[in-house]
């Protein structure tokens, strides 16, 4: 029996050191605290207006943009994520989003990948 508890203690103590190690890791990629996959199920608004520049913004995908906008390293990361890649967004026309939402302190010159946030 106690041998049990102890590997169970051992185990427990495992365990949260690799949720420690993941949280930090996460902490220094683009997105804190999450990932830019999850991020982007955030951006659900956004998806006829990532995919068609011609497409409405709504005030939803303005007000989460916005926020993202906030970290560009996160907002860029999003946009190119392989979830939005799969969800049919155009790189092209996700950065444009910022723009079309006016917002005035978006980070206007922004590399992102192989585009620039206008």
């Amino acid at each position: 029996m106690e041998g049990s508890v102890k590997f169970l203690c051992i185990l427990g103590f495992i365990g949260l050191l690799s949720v420690a190690t993941l949280n930090v890791a996460n902490a220094a990629g683009e997105c804190p605290r999450s990932t830019p996959d999850m991020e982007a199920m955030k951006l659900i608004p956004c998806a006829s207006a990532a995919s068609d520049s011609n497409a409405p913004v709504s005030s939803g995908c303005c007000a989460q943009v916005k926020t993202l906008g906030h970290n560009p390293k996160c907002l860029c990361a999003v946009m190119l994520s392989n979830t939005a890649k799969s969800s049919g967004v155009k790189p092209e026309v996700a950065v444009t989003i910022p723009k079309r939402c006016n917002l005035a302190d978006r980070p206007i010159g922004y590399k992102c990948g192989a585009y620039t946030l206008p």
